[in-house]
């Protein structure tokens, strides 16, 4: 009798475990169900790119010696011998743009380096580029190495150097070879005079002339 009480304990004991535990079990599925487990997501920022505007780069002229105390500009030009026929400095058909302040003294030093007689001479700038075998004398202002009276026929013969200066008021100006055939043929280059320059400068539109003068 005794034995069967036990037994009939245990079977109590069991029946009430069980359904402690499948208590446990389902309300653990409704809390799932009702509440899920919240998944981890990571807080992606977006920054917006910022745009930096960088300045551009200053460009250096090829400045051109000068005294400023005395405003003059000293233009050293030459004829060279182992370039194109006609050129001065190793430039033809207007590469060499010269840039002077207004009012400022212009000191001309020229030399011919080529078998053939040059001179130089500054012209009002009333055309594009030379347009005729002889300049008109009423266009030039400036001679060098020559005279009103002979530039369209002579010259500074090779080896040979001369000097002129003219001060320039604001405006635009070729210069060139006053020889007969010459300027037309390439040997010409520009002047502008303007008060907003403040440094004589030169530039050159031909890029393979420019690295061989930085060379």
């Amino acid at each position: 009798m005794r034995a069967l009480s036990k037994i009939g304990a245990v079977i109590l004991i069991l029946i009430f475990g069980g359904t402690a535990i499948m208590a446990g079990f389902l309300a653990y599925n409704f809390a799932k169900v009702t509440y899920p487990v919240h998944c981890y997501q990571p807080t992606v920022t977006t920054t917006t790119p910022v745009t930096t505007t960088v300045p551009p780069t200053q460009i250096t002229h090829n400045l051109l010696p000068y005294n400023p105390s005395t405003k003059t500009v000293y233009l050293y030009i030459s004829t060279w011998d182992n370039t194109t026929l006609y050129n001065f400095n190793g430039t033809s058909d207007g590469e060499l743009h010269i840039f002077i302040p207004a009012g400022w003294k212009v000191c001309v030093i020229y030399t011919n380096f080529e078998p053939i007689d040059h001179n130089f001479i500054i012209v009002k700038n009333t055309t594009a580029v030379p347009s005729c075998s002889i300049i008109p004398s009423s266009n030039i202002i400036l001679y060098v190495g020559v005279s009103s009276s002979n530039y369209f026929d002579s010259g500074l013969s090779s080896g040979a150097s001369a000097t002129g200066s003219i001060v320039l008021s604001p405006g635009y100006y070729w210069f060139a070879c006053g020889y007969e055939d010459h300027a037309e043929s390439g040997m010409w280059g520009v002047i502008e005079c303007s008060s907003s320059i403040t440094q004589p400068y030169y530039e050159v539109t031909n890029e393979e002339i420019e690295e061989e003068e930085e060379e």
